[in-house]
């Protein structure tokens, strides 16, 4: 796995994070539970250069529309998460391999709906002012794809992480100032094109927010995968990762987010940017006790 500068690691440790739970811009998890009854939904628009889909061989600039995360709670220390894309669209600009795969694409573009993944969160334990929170989270990446478009895998896949926040400073408002969160678990990928064949591959995050005042948040993090295949990882299963640093802006009971986004493995889009807004709402039913 081929990680351009180290110095995106380093940077990230000195920025790091402030509340909740895979907050826009952000793919990286934290502890933090969505209020009872209440429902927090983000939208968003990405754009990635150069992204690279190795089981049809396709290169291209993609965009995502409707990059949607829902999450809601059903107790203090439970959430239940639906995150997916409505529509991507890749402009073609090479095809680095003949695909082993029917392609069904007309013209220099193609487009698919985002595979969808449910998920659930548990809170373990309360943070301290010694120790950190610590949750853990499971879930599965439905086929939703159709591999003849070249974007998606059309493959079932499983995942379970843990998951550690630790908050950091405080604000005259005795708000934290930093909050930094982490993940490492386990993700079973189906290999697409070989029977009775998945790839194991580590799942890692590490991010942070930084409280700049009551509206605004730096945020960045490095999240992504790595196959622990000793050779060549099977196609469509390789490892990805990406460094993200950006705003969160809070108004009007909305929360606006944007970020720059770099690839640092030899499969991950070459360079991006995103856009979202979330917004929570009040608690609207009662959770069954």
């Amino acid at each position: 796995m081929m990680f351009r500068p180290v110095f995106c690691v380093s940077f990230l440790l000195l920025l790091a994070v402030l509340a909740s739970a895979q907050q826009r811009p952000l793919i990286t998890d934290d502890v933090d539970i969505t209020p009872e009854g209440a429902v927090e939904v983000g939208v968003g628009v990405d754009f990635f250069q150069n992204a690279k889909f190795p089981l049809s061989g396709l290169k291209g600039d993609l965009t995502r529309v409707g990059d949607i995360r829902v999450r809601t709670g059903f107790s203090p220390n439970v959430e239940f998460q639906v995150e997916g894309v409505i529509q991507n669209f890749l402009a073609i600009n090479s095809q680095t391999a003949v695909s082993p795969v029917p392609l069904n694409i007309t013209g220099n573009s193609t487009n698919d709906v985002g595979d969808f993944t449910l998920s659930a969160k548990f809170k373990l334990r309360n943070e301290t002012s010694n120790l950190p929170a610590v949750g853990f989270k499971f879930g599965f990446q439905m086929a939703n794809t159709d591999q003849a478009k070249g974007i998606g895998t059309n493959q079932n896949n499983v995942f379970g992480k843990v998951i550690v926040q630790k908050r950091f400073g405080r604000s005259a408002g005795k708000v934290p100032l930093l909050n930094v969160y982490g993940n490492l678990g386990l993700g079973i990928m189906t290999a697409p094109l070989e029977r009775f064949t998945q790839n194991d591959v580590l799942l890692y995050g590490l991010a942070g927010i930084f409280r700049i005042n009551e509206h605004v948040n730096i945020v960045s993090e490095v999240n992504g995968r790595a196959s622990t295949r000793s050779g060549d990882a099977p196609l469509g299963t390789e490892s990805v990762s990406q460094f993200r640093i950006g705003t969160q802006i809070r108004a009007s009971g909305l929360r606006f987010d944007t970020a720059a986004v770099l690839g640092l493995t030899r499969f991950s889009p070459r360079t991006g940017v995103v856009f979202g807004v979330t917004y929570q709402t009040p608690a609207i039913f009662t959770p069954a006790k």
